[in-house]
């Protein structure tokens, strides 16, 4: 028996039905949002394949579903570093689009403190330089004392 073709309005459909998730864009694309965290949409970059879905999951999620059905679930270099995993909308049955659609919702309802695998030290220290003008005076005044 033939697969159902999913398309993004199926995916929307789907999506909306989890709590706080809201119809958005993304890069100019349409995407699914949970409380502006993005959830899910449809990659812009060149090397997704069509008719593919890109949402957003944890590190170890992705590694797991890329070697559980690599048929399926894809991931291309530029979208290597990000917590994302891309799926063939022709390719995954309705259970299993819940299911990453329930990752997706998952991962974007929960603050994360880094959305990057690799984060470099350089980045890692302008982080530690950053705040609100008042908090840079008050750390800078803080050193000159010690």
């Amino acid at each position: 028996m033939p697969r159902k073709k999913f398309d993004f309005q199926s995916v929307k459909k789907m999506g909306l039905s989890f709590p706080g998730v809201e119809e958005s864009t993304a890069y100019g694309s349409p995407a699914l949002k949970v409380r502006g965290n993005l959830m899910a949409c449809i990659p812009t970059h060149k090397s997704a394949e069509a008719e593919s879905l890109a949402v957003r999951v944890s590190f170890e999620e992705r590694d797991e579903l890329l070697a559980t059905d690599p048929d399926v679930y894809y991931v291309k270099d530029h979208y290597s570093n990000y917590p994302v995993v891309l799926v063939r909308l022709s390719r995954i049955d309705p259970d299993a689009l819940h299911g990453l659609l329930s990752m997706g919702w998952n991962f974007a309802s929960k603050k994360r403190a880094s959305t990057r695998r690799n984060v470099t030290p350089n980045a890692a220290r302008r982080s530690a330089r950053s705040g609100t003008p008042d908090e840079l005076a008050t750390r800078t005044r803080s050193k000159q004392r010690s």
